[in-house]
């Protein structure tokens, strides 16, 4: 099937796109100071936290990297088994929310210091600005892919597009808009899906017509990669997962710990729909489509259905980007703000100025993110280099903190800096050997050195740590 643009689908998104802008606008005038903005004031009950966890956590990777190009370059198994670390993280989290809420910190370089002390916080607020910009700028080029395919825009003018919508949603009101615009997306997407993958089959000629137009290897188990570089693509997702500053931020807003275990729970169940849907719907498009680009197969199928289904899925599609880039934005500026400007730049800032510095943040932000997708050839690449830079770096010394009590700062501090040297040393001086992605060597590196280090320097680390949580 010849792939054809079609502008009418551009409606959809619109409509989308200025209810987004309303209920943003709407909310802000809500956001009473720099809590609200960054937390909602603790006030997101579980149907609402359950949307903003769900809308958060897919979005672009999901829908032009992840599930999608793993269907099309490899198959519906390989695609399928990338569901499996987002549903163990899930019940992770389950298990630590309530200390998460304990903690009672706006960020995960906060809840770091207090383990490990300053220089442990200084260390994990690069990381996750660089991660966190890594992905919000592959959700702007996610958009620049809709209003291609839509109006034959090129994506470079698309992704500008995205860039503004995310930057202005992140800024108008933080959190306190932001969860509410998830929640009503993350509906969107399980509806959306839900109606797109009975549709999208049958229009491809039925499953077997699917199965006989794509190639032999892609019904294997592993789509002709082999076991190691499958685990490559499947643990970056994961140890995202597990320290994800946003997920700890939300977790943290809600009412009470009742609250985020429904929360979860509905994440949980929403994830179930979700990610097969998008492999599916993937799949079939590999069928119809063959020599598209991996990362437009889904938001192609939006052009082979009905209109309506087709407008319902683009949108879909949309909230998956925006809702997941205005979330990451809105967190790294928060970074900036609490961990560098008001420990460094400005002790004694107001509330008030701490609040007009991360919408600052959150504008400069965006636009480096928006320089720097023009330099990964596929989201898919930036995707799996983002989440292993947070996942190595961050993870198990977060994990550690809430597992661990021997650990100390000198394990957890060293931790974080091997997994980033692994990740850089992997990806960026030998250039991705046997094109194994770097989590695979990045992760064991941090986890031995984090216990190694904490074995061999326990009574060092416990007056390490006193000294640097009393400078």
């Amino acid at each position: 099937m010849e792939l054809q643009q079609d502008p009418t689908l551009l409606w959809f998104i619109a409509i989308y796109g200025i209810i987004m802008i309303g209920i943003g606008v709407f909310m802000s005038k809500k956001v009473a100071g720099s809590e609200d903005f960054v937390l909602a004031g603790k006030s997101l009950g579980p149907f609402v936290l359950m949307g903003t966890l769900l809308a958060t956590w897919t979005g672009s990777g999901s829908i032009s990297g992840g599930e999608t190009s793993m269907a099309f370059s490899y198959g519906i198994l390989p695609s399928l088994m990338m569901m499996l670390p987002t549903l163990v993280g899930i019940i992770i989290l389950y298990v630590v929310a309530p200390k998460i809420r304990e903690q009672g910190k706006f960020t995960v370089a906060g809840i770091l210091e207090a383990k490990y002390g300053r220089t442990s916080r200084n260390i994990a607020s690069v990381i996750i600005i660089l991660a966190y910009v890594g992905i919000v700028s592959y959700q702007m080029k996610g958009f620049g892919f809709i209003l291609n395919l839509t109006t034959g825009m090129t994506v470079q003018a698309g992704t500008m597009i995205g860039a503004a919508m995310i930057i202005f949603l992140a800024m108008i009101g933080g959190l306190r808009s932001v969860s509410q615009t998830d929640a009503i997306s993350g509906f969107l997407m399980v509806g959306g899906l839900i109606i797109t993958v009975p549709t999208i089959i049958m229009v491809a000629g039925g499953w077997s017509e699917i199965v006989a137009n794509v190639p032999e290897s892609h019904m294997s188990a592993t789509g002709g990669l082999t076991t190691i570089q499958m685990i490559g693509y499947l643990l970056p997702s994961l140890f995202l997962l597990l320290g994800d500053q946003n997920m700890y931020q939300r977790l943290a807003s809600s009412k009470g710990n009742k609250s985020a275990k429904r929360a979860q729970m509905g994440w949980l169940i929403a994830m179930i729909v979700i990610s097969p849907s998008i492999s599916l719907i993937a799949f079939a498009s590999r069928s119809l489509f063959p020599d598209i680009d991996p990362g437009m197969a889904l938001m192609a199928t939006t052009v082979a259905m009905p209109i309506a289904i087709g407008g319902i899925l683009l949108a879909a599609a949309a909230s998956f980007i925006i809702t997941t880039g205005n979330s990451y934005l809105l967190s790294a500026a928060t970074n900036l703000t609490y961990d560098l400007y008001g420990k460094y730049v400005n002790k004694e800032a107001s509330d008030k100025k701490l609040l007009t510095m991360t919408r600052i943040f959150i504008v400069a932000l965006g636009i480096f993110a928006f320089v720097i997708i023009t330099y990964f050839p596929t989201v898919l690449s930036v995707q799996m280099y983002a989440y292993t830079v947070y996942g190595a770096g961050l993870t198990p010394a977060i994990l550690a903190v809430f597992f661990w009590k021997r650990v100390n700062a000198i394990g957890g501090v060293s931790s974080m800096i091997a997994g980033v040297v692994a990740t850089l040393t992997w990806e960026v001086i030998l250039q991705k050997p046997f094109e194994v992605n770097s989590v695979v060597v990045a992760v064991p590196v941090a986890v031995i050195v984090l216990i190694v280090a904490t074995l061999m320097t326990t009574e060092k680390g416990s007056v390490y740590q006193a000294e640097t949580q009393t400078s």
